[in-house]
């Protein structure tokens, strides 16, 4: 019996040493080669991979939440018919009086809101920048620090023209703030990060590419956008967009989106034109930008042909303002402007963009092609008269000839009183368009400056305050109804607000 037990033993522990020396062997067992392409390839990725992360880590802290508060306010119910002169449009009828005594200013009330976006510290002391539609009419404006901490504006400087503004918080030094890069040395196909807090999901990062330049967005009317594919998202609004050194080039702005979503495009302001805003904000409260007086549109096939321009790559002069730098300087309508400052100009928001950054203390270079040859111009930058930078609303004004006058924003178009020898000539009947926006509505329909507006829908104009009650009626997203008068004869033309 303790021979059968014995023997049993010595079996069981023989299993056992060749159990464990499988499973050694197993465990000991080398997984398949890698072959040297596969594991070069897997290196990159690898690489790749640490550059994201590391872009992140250097651009994170300097990430913030911006929450913004808008107390209730009341609607005011203005007297007169849509506010107009004040007059009582129950006058001779039993309620005169009930008007009378109606109190300015009653209404309902809008509710409050509050909307949240981000933004990006630019500086320890605190100065945060963000796009100006996250902050605007904002009562109150609190920035949440990637630490948690919390602090409330103090003072909050806007640029609606470029969709910019500049926050500055009280009482810090120590702020994590960005490195800013050099936006004109992106490329397309440059890897980039987008960081934000879409949807109130704080410090999300999404990987893209640049995948187009010099963009132009009809909203915003002074900024070639960045295009990117990086994920952009509500909330994503005012945060950065980093290159993979985690250098800012960009301030997230726009998607283009039919759903209101990320759909694969997203449009960010050049850090560039961000810093130079940002930098007038801070020392002046407001952008002062350069002015050189001259109304200007794209340079097409047809017109190139006609002033027999050698090339396509310029942007056509449609009108030179009175005792403006231009007109010192010699430009010509129908002159097609090819650089300026040294440097080429392509379109008209790259035109206007180079003027605006100008200095006002010397002359530029400017090039232009007048009768199929190229000449050298030397022009002035003054700063822009204010009636001029007033109009990127709706609303009266003044035009550079002095003359009484009204934009529309939303057409992209201002037109102006007759002057006196107009006047005569047109039997006192419409007004004139005075200048076109090159990226507007007005432009892409054809309109150009020196027609003459004599209806608007069924309602005749003879004055700038008649246009202007006109327009009030109207609905630009519906479609605006324009009667013209041109060289070849009565025009009727739809104008429809994106």
């Amino acid at each position: 019996m303790l021979t059968v037990l014995t023997t049993v033993t010595l079996a069981l522990m023989v299993v056992g040493m060749l159990v464990e020396r499988g499973l050694t062997e197993t465990r000991g067992e080398q997984p398949p080669a890698m072959d040297p392409a596969t594991e070069k390839s897997l290196e990159h990725a690898t690489s790749l991979s640490r550059a994201f992360r590391h872009a992140a880590e250097m651009a994170t802290p300097s990430v913030v939440v911006v929450r913004s508060e808008t107390k209730a306010r009341r609607v005011g119910v203005e007297r007169g018919p849509r506010g107009r002169g004040g007059e009582n449009p129950f006058e001779g009828t039993p309620f005169e009086d009930f008007f009378e005594q109606m109190p300015e200013g009653r209404g309902s009330m809008m509710p409050p809101r509050s909307g949240v976006g981000s933004g990006v510290i630019v500086d320890p002391s605190g100065i945060v920048l963000t796009n100006n539609h996250v902050v605007e009419g904002a009562d109150t404006v609190v920035i949440e620090l990637s630490d948690g901490r919390e602090f409330e504006a103090v003072a909050i400087k806007t640029d609606p023209d470029s969709d910019l503004a500049v926050v500055m918080l009280e009482g810090v030094n120590d702020l994590p703030a960005a490195q800013l890069g050099n936006s004109d040395e992106m490329a397309i196909g440059d890897w980039v990060i987008a960081i934000g807090n879409p949807f109130e999901l704080e410090t999300t990062v999404s990987a893209g590419i640049i995948s187009g330049k010099g963009r132009e967005l009809g909203s915003i009317r002074r900024a070639q956008f960045l295009q990117t594919d990086a994920a952009i998202n509500p909330g994503n609004s005012g945060g950065p967009l980093v290159n993979l050194r985690g250098e800012v080039i960009g301030i997230n702005t726009a998607i283009a989106s039919s759903s209101g979503g990320y759909q694969g495009i997203g449009f960010a302001i050049p850090v560039n034109q961000a810093k130079w805003v940002s930098e007038q904000l801070i020392a002046n409260g407001a952008v002062k930008r350069g002015y050189m007086g001259v109304t200007i549109a794209p340079l097409t096939n047809e017109v190139a042909e006609k002033l027999n321009s050698p090339t396509l790559k310029g942007v056509l002069v449609t009108q030179v303002l009175p005792d403006s730098p231009a007109a010192e300087a010699g430009v010509e309508e129908l002159d097609v402007v090819v650089s300026f400052a040294g440097k080429p100009v392509d379109s008209p928001r790259t035109l206007q963009e180079v003027v605006e950054r100008s200095s006002f203390d010397d002359t530029h270079d400017l090039g232009v092609i007048r009768d199929g040859k190229l000449l050298k111009l030397r022009v002035g930058v003054r700063s822009l008269p204010e009636q001029v930078a007033a109009s990127s609303g709706s609303g009266r004004m003044r035009a550079p000839s002095g003359a009484d006058a009204y934009y529309s924003a939303d057409l992209g178009f201002a037109v102006r009183q007759p002057l006196p020898e107009e006047a005569e000539a047109m039997d006192g009947e419409g007004v004139v368009i005075d200048r076109v926006d090159p990226d507007g509505v007005a432009a892409s329909a054809g309109l150009m400056p020196g027609l003459v507006v004599y209806k608007l829908g069924r309602t005749p104009v003879g004055s700038v305050e008649e246009f202007e009650r006109a327009m009030e009626a109207q609905d630009p997203e519906e479609g605006v109804l324009l009667s013209l008068r041109t060289p070849r004869g009565n025009q009727i033309m739809v104008l429809e607000a994106p």
